[in-house]
C-alpha cells in the first residue's frame, strides 16, 4: 500500500511536534460521538487510507496522525436518533505523553508541510492470524487504547502493538464492504467494531465502523 501523506511541524516554545496528515482530504469519512459509543462511517478509499494511517501510527511513536474530518457531510443513510456531534481524529503512541489540551495550539501553528509517500503492507504481520486473544485479557496487558475528546477531536492513544492488531477493522471494511452491499440489497450493512470484549479498549468507548457507498453531495 502506498500512502501519500504530508508531514507538518508545529513549534510551541521549546517543543516541536510532528503531525502527519493524508495528502488528500478524506471527504467520505465521518466520526460521530454518541456519548456512550462512537460511530465511524467510511467509503472504501477512506477505510483503506485510515488503515494505512493506523499502521503508520504503530511505526511513528514520535508523531501525531491527524484526520480533519469533522466538517464532512454525512452518508446518505439513516443514522441513529441521538445524532451526536462530529469529531476529527488524532492517533498517537502513548510514549509521546502528549496532552490533548495542547492540541488546539499545535493545530494552529502547523507549518506548510512536506509531501511524502509511505510504503506499507496491505496487512500487518501482527494481525488477527497471530494475535494472542487470551493474553489481551490478562491484568498485565498494557496494549490498550485510551481516548480523550478535546477541541472537537478524538484522541486514540495506544501502543504500537494495539495499533497494528486493530488496523484490520478498517482493512476489513475496505476489502469486504464493497463486495457485501451489492449482494445484500435488503440489508446493505457491512460493519466491524472495536468491542469492549476484544481486550483492546482500556479507558475507551466502543467504536462501530460501517461501510457506506452512498453519500450526500
Amino acid at each position: 500500500m502506498e500512502l501519500p501523506v504530508v508531514i507538518h511541524r508545529s513549534r510551541l516554545g521549546a517543543d516541536e511536534f510532528r503531525v502527519i496528515r493524508p495528502a488528500q482530504p478524506l471527504t467520505r469519512a465521518v466520526l460521530i460521538d454518541h456519548d456512550r459509543h462512537l460511530d465511524a462511517y467510511l467509503d472504501q478509499d477512506a477505510a483503506r487510507r485510515i488503515a494505512g494511517l493506523w499502521m503508520l501510527a504503530a511505526r511513528s511513536p514520535r508523531s501525531l496522525s491527524h484526520l480533519s474530518i469533522r466538517a464532512n457531510r454525512p452518508p446518505a443513510r439513516e443514522v441513529p436518533d441521538d445524532v451526536g456531534f462530529q469529531l476529527d481524529l488524532v492517533l498517537l503512541h502513548h510514549s509521546l505523553q502528549f496532552a490533548p489540551s495542547r492540541w488546539k495550539q499545535v493545530r494552529g501553528h502547523l507549518g506548510p508541510g512536506h509531501p511524502q509517500t509511505v510504503n506499507l503492507p496491505e496487512s500487518e504481520p501482527d494481525g488477527s492470524a497471530t494475535t494472542d486473544y487470551a493474553a489481551r485479557h490478562y491484568r498485565e496487558n498494557r496494549d490498550l487504547f485510551r481516548q480523550h475528546v478535546h477541541a472537537e477531536t478524538l484522541f486514540m492513544t495506544g501502543s504500537a502493538k494495539v495499533f497494528r492488531e486493530t488496523a484490520r477493522h478498517f482493512l476489513d471494511v475496505a476489502l469486504k464492504g464493497p463486495r457485501y452491499t451489492p449482494v445484500h440489497p435488503n440489508y446493505p450493512h457491512f460493519c466491524t467494531q472495536f468491542h469492549a470484549n476484544d481486550g483492546t479498549l482500556g479507558d475507551a468507548r466502543e467504536i462501530h465502523v460501517e461501510y457506506c457507498d452512498q453519500w450526500n453531495a
